[in-house]
């Protein structure tokens, strides 16, 4: 439950265009910038329950990445990780912050990475929530890229999983099986944006353009200090993966929480809000 504070935060939706990508952005609160950035297939709204506790500490800036919820697509180098870390970079920019905390949900998380390795941000803390930081091993590393290529080449791809997506139950069985169980409104949202072609299909060359192994190598480089949280019963991304993760950044560390699943952050808002809030707290001091 969002408390009255909270209910009352200040939060604007804005329209920016950086990078080659026209922007939706959700912007909240008062004080430093916090850089928020959802996973594939997501889009601004799987932050919003939590941005609202953490907007009464910092100014929150959610967009939706390109290809996704209502920011429109660009040219396909954008898609990759490095393009994809330009164009928010642009977007920053373009917005006149300079965000010292940024977090980053699943592939959100490589993306907020990439852009301190490639000094395109230099915050002084990267938070990642279930961050997809790895090259997924075994057959899901051998099929996963490929055949959201492959789909791509097929026109209609997009919109017969839309056309799906009209199946609510659906929906619910593709959330269950990231280990998060969402309340009738989470189902509801990722439905309505199952719905929408033109969110599948940017949401499906994000993954065919998705290569890791990049990061993977630069990974022991990062200078930011890291914080991995890690939830039990994620089956998206084992938590494993963040304690390799962790073995390779020197100094970074990582938060486990129980009985939550890949999307934590959408089941538990304000636990992991007060997470967010006690890390940064540890790690700057402030």
């Amino acid at each position: 439950m969002m408390n009255d504070r909270a209910a009352h935060v200040r939060r604007d939706s804005l329209t920016v265009e950086a990078g080659g990508v026209v922007f939706h952005v959700e912007v909240s609160g008062e004080g430093p910038a916090l850089l928020l950035l959802h996973g594939t297939g997501a889009s601004a709204h799987s932050w919003h329950a939590a941005a609202m506790r953490l907007a009464e500490r910092f100014t929150v800036i959610v967009p939706d990445l390109p290809g996704h919820g209502r920011s429109t697509r660009a040219a396909r180098e954008t898609l990759t990780l490095p393009g994809m870390a330009r164009a928010i970079a642009a977007l920053v920019e373009q917005l006149g912050q300079r965000p010292e905390i940024v977090a980053g949900h699943s592939a959100g998380a490589a993306v907020l990475i990439r852009m301190a390795l490639d000094g395109l941000l230099t915050p002084r803390l990267i938070i990642s929530v279930n961050g997809a930081l790895l090259p997924f091993q075994g057959p899901a590393g051998q099929f996963f890229a490929p055949l959201a290529k492959l789909l791509m080449l097929n026109p209609f791809a997009p919109r017969l999983f839309a056309w799906s997506a009209q199946d609510r139950a659906k929906v619910k069985r593709l959330l269950d099986d990231t280990g998060s169980t969402l309340d009738d409104s989470g189902i509801d949202s990722y439905a309505a944006l199952f719905r929408n072609p033109a969110h599948v299909a940017g949401a499906l060359a994000m993954m065919a353009n998705w290569d890791l192994k990049q990061l993977e190598r630069d990974l022991p480089r990062l200078k930011t200090r890291l914080v991995l949280i890690a939830a039990s019963n994620d089956r998206s991304i084992a938590p494993d993966y963040a304690f390799r993760v962790r073995d390779m950044v020197p100094g970074s560390r990582v938060e486990l929480v129980r009985g939550l699943g890949h999307l934590a952050h959408e089941e538990r808002p304000d636990e992991i809000a007060e997470l967010i809030l006690r890390i940064v707290e540890s790690e700057t001091g402030h």
